[in-house]
């Protein structure tokens, strides 16, 4: 086994007995066997995957998917019907909610019972008890019963405790989606300090960002099978279109995912250039319907000669469409007031994302969306039609061919950004997506700042003035 692997698991199978009855197990004992009273359900199905040390790793998939299941038997909690697992290093786990945790001792005798557990001495514990109790931030309760404690202050013991002995490998069972935003703000820093100094996590999130965020990669689990293992960003598409989908179409997307052969490469990298115009661009949206000018000025003049344009190169590669149902986007563009199609943008000024719709069914309500995300899959900006009466009180008819079109201000640095749009419909079991592209397509930003940091350009103005006083 090389040095270099955290956890190995190998062909993992776990299989359950499902009783109908409570006698009917009684009956399976009494005969040996030799009557089945049992029906088998294969929560794992020969599951194998490598996680490297210092490595980030993401699983996600529906709902009874297996995902809890093999973080239990990662960590040696529930044990395998067949395969192997090999954990090299010490290991902590925030598994379900208080799991490790006696409700009759306090949160100070949890800490140190678990501390235990992880082979560290009482010594040991004291030392970084203070730095524990700071974390978690229950104040007295830390002294009470843990069956006293609310969920939210469960998740803050637990990931105080798990964290604070310096694991090898962390694994989180999606426990801190309880927390409020702050202490799972306090969480994430934790965790990013631990990658920083080489540790590896493993965890379960419906979280599509996150997961793209501090992974290095994701696995996308069904039905207790692997069914693809790589880029973050390619697996949480693929996961979005088989979560959205229908009964019907599910199976015929998850075989579309299985002939993908279970690795998702990563994206070509697209190359950020200071642009030029293209000598003799003729208008490519010419065919395409316009969109009415604003008298609205642009933020900056354009007097350095270069303009806006499209790039016809610039392609995104992580398109994916949700299963269509009652509508399609048929296309969506990077438009100027003009009409113009563009998808190298200048910053501060304005610009139309510009959406073709065909409607097959009828609608009496349709919500329209669209989202700016960069390269990582970090959400930068976006806008729905939610609470647009417009629109929400608006019959839809069968049919029916639309162009939906959202003005913004470019206020992005010089960076590529992937824009996805959705169709948003309500029935009686409520909000449904109609259909949805995501990353349809991408546009990169160039300006003449280049001295401001993130991801959106704010002006600021600077001064320095005689020291005052605050009042």
């Amino acid at each position: 086994m090389s040095s270099e692997i955290a956890i190995d698991v190998q062909n993992l199978h776990k299989v359950y007995r499902i009783y109908s009855k409570p006698e009917d197990r009684l009956v399976q004992m009494a005969t040996l066997g030799r009557v089945k009273r049992f029906q088998e359900f294969s929560a794992l199905k020969n599951v194998s995957l490598q996680i490297k040390r210092g490595e980030t790793i993401g699983i996600i998939g529906r709902n009874g998917c297996g995902k809890s299941t093999l973080l239990q038997m990662i960590v040696g909690t529930l044990q395998p019907t067949s395969g192997t697992v090999n954990v090299h290093g010490r290991i902590a786990a925030l598994l379900e909610l208080g799991a490790g945790f006696n409700g009759e001792f306090t949160g100070r005798e949890n800490v140190y019972m678990n501390g235990a557990i992880l082979g560290f001495s009482r010594e040991e514990m004291d030392a970084r008890f203070e730095a524990i109790a700071a974390f978690a931030g229950i104040g007295d309760f830390i002294e009470r019963p843990v069956k006293t404690y609310s969920s939210g202050m469960f998740v803050r013991l637990a990931f105080a405790v798990s964290t604070a002995v310096e694991p090898d490998i962390l694994v989180v069972d999606e426990a801190l989606s309880v927390g409020d935003e702050a202490f799972q703000r306090k969480c994430f820093a934790r965790i990013e300090a631990i990658k920083e100094r080489g540790g590896t996590i493993l965890f379960v999130s419906h979280g599509a960002q996150t997961i793209v965020q501090l992974c290095d990669r994701a696995i996308l689990l069904d039905a207790g099978e692997k069914l693809l293992e790589g880029d973050p960003k390619r697996v949480i598409g693929q996961y979005q279109r088989l979560v959205n989908a229908s009964d019907a179409g599910a199976a015929e997307i998850r075989a579309s995912i299985l002939d993908m052969g279970g690795i998702a490469l990563p994206f070509a990298e697209v190359a950020v250039e200071t642009p030029q115009p293209i000598a003799g661009e003729e208008d490519v949206a010419s065919a395409q319907p316009s969109v009415e000018a604003t008298t609205e000025e642009p933020v900056i003049e354009e007097d350095d000669g270069l303009a806006d344009f499209f790039d016809p190169n610039l392609k995104s590669e992580s398109t994916v469409y949700l299963e269509e149902r009652g509508a399609r986007i048929r296309d969506v563009r990077i438009l100027t007031l003009s009409g113009k199609q563009v998808n190298v943008l200048r910053t501060g000024k304005r610009y139309v994302v510009a959406a073709n719709i065909d409607i097959f069914h009828e609608f009496n309500n349709l919500g329209f969306g669209y989202s700016i995300r960069n390269k990582e899959g970090i959400l930068i900006n976006g806008y729905c039609t939610d609470n647009d009466k417009n629109i929400t009180q608006r019959m839809f008819n069968k049919s029916d061919n639309l162009q939906i079109c959202f003005e913004f201000t470019n206020n992005f640095n010089s960076r590529v950004y992937f824009v996805s749009f959705a169709i948003f419909a309500t029935n009686e079991n409520g909000r449904y997506i109609a259909h949805r592209a995501g990353d349809i397509c991408l546009f990169r930003t160039f300006d003449n700042y280049n001295v401001t940091n993130g991801f959106t350009y704010v002006k600021h103005d600077f001064r320095i003035t005689e020291q005052t006083v605050f009042k």
